[in-house]
């Protein structure tokens, strides 16, 4: 059991984001061009949109990650505010439950989201069956008392 709770507590924390469909966006047909060769000094071009360019709804809902949008990705830029489309239509319950999970994984460092992200790209790849094993092992693990909890993740090294 202790050696799935890393495992276990990930797929928790990966949250609503990684568990919603991805928004539909026609992409273009790959074409191999020459590659060009990038100056040094010419600079990546801003993610779009950013977050002044969002609907006031939309930066209503997404305020949770209004600190970090800067720093999102185009794509995953694009899936945060398919979930925010989608946001108006969800129940009370589901609205309250994906707010949740949007400020727990605004919380969490690069890393942690990276590994959340890998986490829940390996569960999807488990068989269905495989899984409901997993809900039963992470339940267990939740009504554990929380001394006899192990970390999910080592406590990072302070610097003296």
């Amino acid at each position: 059991m202790s050696r799935f709770l890393p495992f276990l507590a990930a797929i928790f924390l990966a949250g609503a984001a990684l568990a919603e469909p991805p928004v539909d966006v026609p992409r273009k047909p790959a074409v191999k061009a020459a590659p060009k060769a990038k100056p040094a000094a010419k600079a990546r071009a801003p993610a779009r949109p950013a977050w002044a360019e969002l609907t006031a709804e939309q930066q209503k809902i997404l305020a949770p990650l209004k600190a970090d949008w800067e720093s999102i990705e185009t794509e995953r830029r694009r899936k945060w505010i398919g979930i925010a489309k989608r946001y108006p239509t969800l129940k009370a319950e589901e609205q309250e439950r994906v707010t949740r999970r949007m400020q727990r994984w605004a919380k969490l460092s690069p890393e942690q989201r990276r590994q959340a992200r890998e986490t829940y790209k390996r569960i999807v790849k488990v068989p269905p069956d495989k899984r409901g094993n997993l809900r039963e092992q992470w339940a267990e693990y939740q009504a554990l008392p929380e001394r006899e909890r192990e970390p999910a993740a080592p406590e990072p090294r302070r610097k003296k």
